[in-house]
């Protein structure tokens, strides 16, 4: 095995192992809280949602890589780089939308009850289901291209000026134009959410900073200390999140830009590696924001860790 593969697999082994055990116990949390409430908040149920896209990401992509690069199993064949392209794409860019849905909704939460935004609220809260269906048709058909487009290995040598190479795949698009078309709409589906959600962050930004202010006056002439402690939690969260997004998709888009614009990109796959990595980071770092900020989440995993110990105790007990 050569350093350069072996260098790719820790890396690739490094968000595995942060990513997949970080976002089962985002799920594993929530779905205990949805057994013991029968029912979850709406922005709950967008997190729930967005650490199964995430694990998707990590699971299909992170992991697959580092099993093939210490080939301890590759699946990546013509059907295997097809299914794995696809499925990632998919989850990537439905983490993407679901974390503009999480900023926007967060941001219609801080709205003053009785408004206009307080009923936008209330009315996407309803259709959260629809919503969800949306996002998952809008993408599944965005990533289409992926299996029209990827092989295990390159077809001949004229395919290379419009291919990218992902080390175990390639893809091959039969034009330079299909090519710049197909990285236009993807940099178009990140960019278009992107550009919303630090929109809705910064207003987010400018309501908390409104609400310190208030609190602030309040404690100087002698009144209480303001209440919502919970929505400014949540709030916090959602900025970071929409940060951690901002600068690790910025960095994975300004690779694929590069990647359009270079005529021969198959000699190497580094860029695409880079690309994978970067975009993958988030999908790892994300249930780490989430665990050390959200108290439901927390109070949740805090409580199976106590029962663990309890029950082993008691087990041991009665055999006794």
């Amino acid at each position: 095995m050569s350093s350069e593969q072996f260098v790719r697999g820790m890396l690739y082994l490094s968000l595995t192992v942060v990513g997949v055990p970080g976002n089962t116990a985002v799920i594993l949390a929530f779905l205990l809280l949805l057994h013991r409430e029968n029912r979850l908040l709406p922005a709950d149920a967008i997190i729930l949602h967005l650490a199964c896209a995430n694990l998707l990401v990590v699971g299909v992509r992170c992991l697959l890589e580092t099993l093939a690069s210490f080939r301890l199993a590759n699946i990546f064949g013509d059907t295997g780089c097809k299914a794995v392209i696809f499925v990632y794409r998919t989850s990537r860019s439905l983490s993407i939308w679901l974390t503009f849905v999480l900023s926007a909704y967060q941001c219609l939460s801080i709205a003053p009850p009785g408004s206009r935004w307080a009923s936008a609220r209330a009315f996407v809260a309803r259709y959260l289901g629809f919503v969800f269906l949306f996002l998952w048709l809008l993408n599944t058909c965005m990533s289409s291209a992926a299996i029209l487009f990827s092989f295990g290995r390159p077809n001949n040598s004229t395919m290379i000026s419009h291919g990218i190479n992902v080390e175990f795949c390639y893809v091959h698009f039969p034009s330079k134009l299909s090519k710049q078309a197909n990285g236009a709409a993807q940099v178009g589906r990140d960019v278009v959410p992107m550009a919303l959600m630090t929109l809705a962050s910064l207003i987010i930004l400018i309501f908390l900073y409104k609400h310190s202010q208030q609190v602030k006056g309040l404690r100087s002439s002698g009144g209480g200390g303001g209440s919502g402690g919970a929505e400014q939690r949540a709030a916090k969260a959602v900025v970071t999140l929409v940060t951690l997004y901002v600068v690790l998709y910025g960095v994975d888009n300004g690779l694929w830009v590069y990647t359009l614009t270079v005529r021969k990109t198959m000699s190497s796959s580094l860029i695409s590696d880079l690309r994978i990595f970067f975009s993958s980071l988030y999908a790892a770092l994300s249930p780490v924001v989430i665990i050390a900020s959200n108290r439901k989440v927390n109070g949740r995993l805090r409580c199976v860790a106590q029962e663990k110990p309890v029950q082993e105790k008691a087990t041991s007990l009665s055999t006794m």
